[in-house]
């Protein structure tokens, strides 16, 4: 008998995967602790089998056990940026839908409706992965379905960004010193000689600008890797952030470390304490003016395309740019080995006609 008594109240023993279980039942009767024992070994073995009874779990709605994920996410993660993002999408659009019927048709169903609203194929499939990582259990299984399926995620279109060239560049600083915001010229050549993320850029306090010694100290960021770093100000980032300088204490009488570089308000910063919002508008105005397609990003992807071209290597580009994806790191790998084989070719026009031999 796996009953026994000690002093007035019943125990229970037994063993379970090899492991031997002694518990007091805290009752007096002998009939409750036999069903206590009982209850006991089923949770243990529902538990090693990852069977238990998630029945209240299943009726919830998508959008409270999405709540719960995002509270928890916060506690866990630096930046929860991303995630309340996608809890946004994810629950505008299914949030009322019972866990338990949320299945591989409602992945398709929002993928086809996020597509009709024009968002991109890798954020939709950033989405869904944040959708089943909130079922969990769940989650993985559908995840299983639709993989198998071939279902899983959109086809994404390969892209590291483009390069501008040397006469796209000088006629987007050119339409940059014509516009009435004083920040954006600045904030182009952090862009183009730094490669600073938008956010990096937006977010810089004047602390983290140390124009007498030439560099400034990145401040938090997306990726570990690319918090805190530090980059070289060249002669070109450096006189137009002294050029800036000088307007800005004008402007401000004055300049503290807390504050922004890029402060708040439009068309001219009103208010120092707070970080600018975007460089969106304006910077459709430059590219539209200058006749230059591409993104505010791409100017981070030409620096780097640059800086492979000057034959750095991985690590100087990474120590630079932060965090490069493997895509990004292959595709500049090309770029360097053109450059070096046009370094080594241009040694052939140089060399003396070599004698025939005899």
């Amino acid at each position: 008998m796996s009953i026994f008594k000690r002093g007035d109240v019943y125990w229970y023993h037994f063993l379970f995967a090899g492991r031997h279980i002694q518990e007091s039942t805290k009752t007096h009767s002998k009939t409750l602790a036999k069903a206590a024992e009982q209850k006991r070994r089923r949770e243990l073995e529902e538990g090693f089998n990852s069977i238990t009874d998630d029945r209240k779990e299943r009726v919830r709605s998508f959008s409270d056990i999405a709540a719960d994920y995002l509270e928890e996410y916060k506690l866990r993660h630096r930046s929860p940026k991303f995630a309340e993002y996608a809890c946004r999408h994810v629950t505008r659009l299914i949030g009322g839908t019972m866990t338990v019927d949320v299945n591989e048709q409602t992945v398709l169903s929002y993928q086809s409706a996020r597509l009709k609203e024009k968002a991109s194929p890798k954020t939709i499939n950033e989405e869904v992965g944040f959708l089943l990582r909130v079922l969990q259990v769940q989650g993985d299984a559908i995840r299983a379905r639709l993989r198998r399926k071939k279902q899983l995620k959109l086809a994404v279109r390969e892209q590291v960004g483009r390069a501008f060239s040397p006469a796209e560049k000088n006629l987007l600083y050119e339409h940059a010193l014509a516009r009435r915001s004083n920040a954006i010229y600045p904030a182009l050549v952090l862009a183009l000689n730094c490669g600073l993320r938008d956010k990096e850029i937006r977010t810089l306090q004047w602390g983290r600008l140390h124009l007498d010694e030439a560099y400034l100290v990145v401040g938090e960021t997306k990726t570990a890797g690319g918090s805190g770093r530090t980059i070289p100000l060249n002669s070109f980032a450096l006189a137009a952030m002294r050029e800036y300088e000088q307007w800005y204490t004008e402007k401000f009488a004055g300049r503290k470390p807390e504050w922004y570089v890029f402060p708040f308000g439009k068309p001219q910063p009103t208010d120092p304490t707070k970080a600018c919002t975007t460089f969106k508008t304006v910077w459709n105005k430059i590219r539209a003016d200058a006749g230059v397609k591409g993104r505010w990003h791409d100017n981070r992807h030409t620096l780097i395309t640059e800086l492979a071209e000057s034959g750095a290597g991985d690590q100087t580009i990474q120590d630079i740019a932060g965090h490069v994806s493997r895509q990004m790191l292959k595709h500049y790998s090309h770029i360097r080995m053109d450059a070096k084989r046009k370094a080594l070719e241009s040694i052939v026009a140089k060399k003396p006609d070599a004698k025939t031999r005899r």
